[in-house]
C-alpha cells in the first residue's frame, strides 16, 4: 500500500486564501500534528515489519529443526520399556535368583 502523504508533502502543502478562509495558524498547527503522527506511525510500521521478519525467520529455523514433541518418549517410557525388554529376554530368570 503506497501512502499518498508523507511528513514533508504536509509540511510543504500551500493552501489558497479566500475572503472568509480558515485561521491559517490554527491550521498550521493541525498540521504539526498531523505531521508527528505520520512520523510516529511510519517508526512504527517500520519497527513491526523488522519484527515479522525476525519472526518469520525464528518459524523457519524451527521448523527446519526436528521436533522432539513429536516422539512424545520420556525416561520413564524408556525405562519401562528396557524393563519390558528384559523380563522378554531374561524371563523368569530375573525374579527367580532370591
Amino acid at each position: 500500500m503506497e501512502m499518498k502523504l508523507d511528513s514533508k508533502s504536509i509540511l510543504e502543502k500551500e493552501f489558497k486564501t479566500g475572503l472568509r478562509g480558515y485561521s491559517q495558524e490554527e491550521v498550521d498547527l493541525f498540521l504539526d500534528d498531523v505531521i508527528q503522527d505520520y512520523e510516529s506511525f511510519k517508526e512504527q510500521i517500520t519497527q513491526l515489519r523488522l519484527e515479522n521478519s525476525k519472526l518469520q525467520e525464528e518459524l523457519a529455523a524451527a521448523e527446519k529443526r526436528p521436533s522432539q514433541s513429536t516422539s512424545g518418549t520420556t525416561n520413564f517410557d524408556i525405562l519401562k520399556r528396557i524393563s519390558n525388554l528384559e523380563k522378554h529376554v531374561f524371563g523368569s530368570r530375573l525374579f527367580e535368583q532370591d
